[in-house]
C-alpha cells in the first residue's frame, strides 16, 4: 500500500474516531445502540454493523485473579476514586491495627506515636466546617444506600447530587439529612429504582415531610428533570418479596398499561396501584393472596389496596 494511501486510511480512521468520542450513536444509521467488542478491541454499531473504532486499547490489568484476595495481593494501585467520600478517597489513611507490615504488634512507644499521627490524620482531613458537614451527608447517604439495598451505582449519583446542591448553597437552613436522604431519593428515580417515601422514612433520621420539602427544593432550583414514577417499576420487587411466579408478573405488568392508557393512574399513589395490580392479577391467575399482605409489602393501607383494586377490576371487567 502506497504511502499516500495510509495517509488517507489514517484521516478516516481519524474522522472515525472523532465521530465515535462527539456522540453515542451511530454516525450511519442513527441507532444509538452503539456497544464494545472486547474480543476484537473494536467499537460496533449493534443495528448496522458499522466499525467505528478498531484497535482499542484494553486498559485492564495484564494479570490474572480468579478471588478477591489473590486480587488484592497483585494489585499495585490504591481504591478508586468515589464521590461517597468527602476527599473522593484521594488522601491516606492510617490503618487502625497497631501492627507492622509482618504483623507484628508494635511497641508501646510507637503505638503512642501512631495515635497521634492518626490523631493529625484525621484533623488534616477534615479541617473545614465543610469538609465536616459533607463527610456526615456521605457517611448519611452510604448508611442509606445500604439499608436499603440499593447498588453502589446509586449512592455514586446520590453524592453528586448533594456536592452540587452544596456548591448552589441549597444545603444552607435545612437539615443535612433531608437534603441527602432528598438526594438518595432523587437518584432513585433516576436510575429508575424506585423507592416510595414511606420506605425512606423508615430508614432516615428526619420525617417524610423533611424529605419531601427538601426534594422539591433541590428539582425546582436545580432544575432537574424528574419523569413520574412509572408504578410498573414496583412489580418485580413487590412480586420477589411475595414470592409469585412470572406469570402474575406478566399479568399485572398488563393490567398497570392498560388502567394508564385509560387515565387511572392520574394523582394515585404508585405503590398502591402496583399492589392493586399485583392483587388482581394474583386472583386471575388464582393464586392465594391477601390484601393485607400486599398492603405491608407496598406501604399502604388494605383501604388503597382495595379501591384501586376496584377501579383496575371495574376496567378489565368493561374491556
Amino acid at each position: 500500500m502506497s504511502e499516500s494511501s495510509l495517509r488517507q486510511r489514517r484521516d478516516v480512521d481519524e474522522r472515525t474516531d472523532a465521530r465515535a468520542e462527539s456522540t453515542d450513536s451511530c454516525p450511519e444509521c442513527g441507532d444509538g445502540s452503539v456497544i464494545l467488542d472486547d474480543v476484537r478491541g473494536e467499537l460496533v454499531c449493534q443495528g448496522c454493523g458499522f466499525v467505528l473504532r478498531n484497535r482499542l486499547i484494553d486498559p485492564g490489568a495484564e494479570w490474572s485473579a480468579f478471588t478477591h484476595e489473590e486480587s488484592q495481593e497483585k494489585s499495585r494501585v490504591g481504591s478508586p476514586m468515589t464521590e461517597m467520600l468527602h476527599d473522593k478517597g484521594l488522601t491516606t489513611e492510617i490503618h487502625w491495627k497497631n501492627a507492622d507490615a509482618q504483623g507484628r504488634p508494635l511497641s508501646a512507644r510507637k503505638q503512642e506515636t501512631i495515635k497521634r499521627l492518626r490523631t493529625w490524620q484525621d484533623r488534616l482531613r477534615i479541617s473545614q466546617t465543610g469538609e465536616r458537614n459533607l463527610q456526615l451527608a456521605l457517611s448519611e447517604i452510604n448508611r442509606m444506600t445500604s439499608a436499603l439495598e440499593l447498588p453502589q451505582q446509586v449512592g455514586e449519583m446520590a453524592s453528586v447530587i448533594y456536592r452540587q446542591a452544596l456548591e448552589n448553597n441549597l444545603v444552607q437552613g435545612r437539615s443535612i439529612e433531608g437534603v441527602a436522604s432528598s438526594s438518595l431519593y432523587i437518584a432513585c428515580r433516576k436510575r429508575g429504582l424506585p423507592r416510595s417515601l414511606d420506605e425512606f422514612e423508615t430508614v432516615a433520621r428526619v420525617e417524610r415531610s423533611e424529605i419531601a420539602r427538601s426534594y422539591r427544593s433541590l428539582v425546582v432550583q436545580q432544575d432537574l428533570e424528574m419523569k413520574p414514577i412509572d408504578p410498573k417499576q414496583f412489580v418485580p420487587r413487590f412480586c420477589s418479596e411475595l414470592e409469585l411466579g412470572q406469570r402474575v408478573k406478566r399479568e399485572a405488568t398488563e393490567i398497570l398499561e392498560r388502567s394508564g392508557d385509560a387515565g387511572l393512574h392520574s394523582g394515585k399513589s404508585p405503590t398502591g396501584l402496583a399492589g392493586a395490580a399485583i392483587y388482581l392479577a394474583a386472583r386471575r391467575c388464582d393464586e392465594e393472596l391477601t390484601q393485607s399482605r400486599i398492603a405491608d409489602v407496598a406501604q399502604v393501607t388494605e383501604v388503597t389496596i382495595r379501591n384501586r383494586y376496584q377501579e383496575q377490576l371495574a376496567l378489565i371487567e368493561q374491556s
